[in-house]
């Protein structure tokens, strides 16, 4: 027996919240003023009323659908119907109608919904003043409720504009993480391949040779074993240095670090970096950490310098971190070497650049753009 799933019913999506459910209290207004009338006029204000409760719950399972202007231009003839036929204070039902006006991102849709709103205000203020003379002067107090819902629409879709565009962002943020992931993935496996890789054939190797001399020559095997031995705790060693790598430090942690490894190396360190980075994100700090540890070990391995300098600052728009030595300097061969070509990479995901110059030594200047972050804002569908 097949049993097929079936979609649980809900008055309103549950991702809007307790919202719809309040606005639902603004109804009660055009209720009171049915009550005064009767007979079949009554009814048909009440079923109106009802019919227009169901337009305001299909509205919000309709977003994005053909169906949904149907919904819309149903609430507006309702609306026009009701303030001119039963009592123009029907005309507050409109605060219904903007809301979901709002919602539209097409700018010709929104334009045409609204005009139509527009006009499903006026005509009824027109047919009382024209034909039935009961506008009177006292009654024009809700005017500026009319002129603020006609306003609305375009603050709601302002305000969504801005949250998909935070979204977005969110949803780039959350790739170039991903990206980052898989960098990281293959610079690893890198390092498994020109480190490991190698230290692992040659114990291979060694394994074979012993295996051949433990019955010609067992003082040659056992030094063989012993070079072995000392090539595995170099393996472990290169493991525990990837492990290590694969850590997240922040910058101030890897500034710390690289002061440490500068002075094990007998140089003398100028490091003028603040107690407090701001930089914008995780993700920024993470990859200016991976440079400035790639850019370190560049001068220790290969500048022979006796001073090196770390430095920081920031510009209205950027952060810079320099790192100088006085060492040897850098050829154009080496630029394109040396890890400098990841660096620039890992830069590059955050819109960042790596520059190299040759001037009594070597300096390397990594810059970042600052990013001002949209200020954070509530949830505007009803």
């Amino acid at each position: 027996m097949y049993m097929t799933a079936q979609t649980k019913w809900e008055l309103f999506p549950k991702r809007y919240g307790f919202f719809p459910y309040i606005f639902l209290i603004y109804l009660f207004i055009p209720a009171t003023l049915l009550m005064k009338e009767d007979g079949i006029k009554q009814v048909v204000g009440y079923l109106l009323l009802l019919l227009f409760l169901i337009s305001y719950r299909q509205l919000y399972h309709e977003e994005g659908t053909g169906r949904f202007a149907f919904w819309l231009g149903l609430q507006m003839i309702i609306i026009g119907y009701q303030s001119m036929v039963y009592d123009y204070n029907f005309l507050y039902l409109g605060f219904f109608t903007a809301n979901f006006i709002g919602w539209y991102a097409d700018k010709k849709q929104f334009q045409a919904a609204w005009f139509a709103l527009m006009g499903t205000l006026s005509l009824p203020i027109l047919y009382h003043v024209i034909f039935t003379g009961d506008f009177s002067k006292e009654q024009f107090y809700m005017i500026p409720f009319l002129i603020v819902i006609l306003v609305s629409p375009f603050g709601i879709r302002s305000m969504n504009k801005n949250m998909e565009l935070e979204k977005e962002l969110d949803e780039a943020n959350a790739k170039i993480k991903e990206l980052v992931k898989r960098e990281e993935r293959t610079r690893i496996a890198q390092d498994l391949h020109d480190t490991l890789g190698h230290t692992l054939s040659l114990i291979t190797l060694k394994s074979q040779l012993v295996e051949r001399l433990i019955t010609k020559d067992a003082k040659r095997a056992i030094e063989e074993v012993s070079e072995i031995e000392t090539t595995s705790r170099s393996a472990l060693d290169q493991v525990r240095e990837l492990v290590t790598d694969m850590k997240t430090k922040t910058l101030a942690e890897e500034v710390v670090q690289a002061e440490q490894l500068l002075k094990a190396a007998n140089m003398n360190v100028k490091i003028n970096f603040p107690f407090q980075m701001h930089v914008d994100s995780s993700l920024t700090e993470h990859m200016l950490s991976l440079c400035l540890k790639e850019a370190v070990t560049n001068v220790v391995k290969h500048s022979r310098a006796s001073k090196c300098w770390l430095l920081y600052r920031e510009e209205e728009q950027a952060i810079i971190i320099q790192v100088k030595d006085n060492g040897i300097g850098i050829d154009n061969q080496s630029v394109e070497g040396n890890g400098l070509v990841g660096m620039k990479e890992r830069l590059a995901l955050v819109d960042g650049s790596l520059s190299v110059s040759k001037n009594s030594g070597t300096t390397v200047e990594m810059k970042v753009p600052k990013v001002e972050k949209p200020e954070k804002e509530g949830e505007i569908h009803a």
